[in-house]
């Protein structure tokens, strides 16, 4: 098989929901290669714990290379004490211009139960506009069901759950082996 011929790694749906004070943040199992399913029981969702402040975050892509970003990242938050929204920022401009981390293959979601970010190795930080966000290949379904399921009297962790299922039932890559962390304010 030629190198261009891989078929290549899929997987991944991370959902983020911020509601009534805390956040959540959820991740399916998944793990595919071309049209194999490699591992279902993966944990893409981790809790830190940089100088004592929780961070809970949720990574897309590359596994090895989401490590090297978070480990990174806690660096960044070692150095910024409780102050993710500067560490995320600061991430996001080493992705952008160190040679070495242009050429990882990864998203995160991070939150520390107040502000919930998406970072890019584009160099975004972004903030979800409805409170809810979502990466990886089931991103998409994932966030168009937990938005709509913000206008009911469901909590956060519902919301993400319901919002994975229906992601795990239209996106192959996606199954419904989920990792959860919450996190308030």
């Amino acid at each position: 098989m030629a190198q261009n011929e891989f078929p290549g790694w899929h997987g991944t749906t991370i959902i983020g929901v911020r509601k009534g004070g805390t956040v959540v943040i959820a991740g399916d199992g998944q793990v595919s290669l071309g049209q194999t399913v490699i591992k279902g029981t993966a944990r893409k969702v981790r809790r830190l714990s940089p100088g004592g402040h929780d961070i809970i975050a949720g990574f897309a892509g590359s596994t090895a290379d989401a490590f090297a970003l978070l480990e990174r990242l806690e660096a960044k938050l070692e150095s910024s004490p409780g102050q993710l929204q500067r560490a995320a920022v600061e991430l996001a401009k080493d992705w952008r211009t160190d040679k070495y981390l242009q050429k990882l293959e990864a998203m995160l979601i991070v939150s520390d139960g107040a502000d919930l970010y998406v970072i890019t190795g584009a160099g975004d930080v972004l903030e979800p506009e409805h409170d809810v966000t979502a990466i990886g290949s089931g991103g998409n379904y994932a966030l168009a069901a937990g938005r709509a399921l913000m206008e009911s009297d469901m909590d956060a962790e519902a919301i993400a759950r319901r919002a994975m299922a229906i992601a795990s039932e239209i996106c192959v890559y996606t199954n419904g082996n989920l990792t959860v962390e919450t996190i308030g304010k």
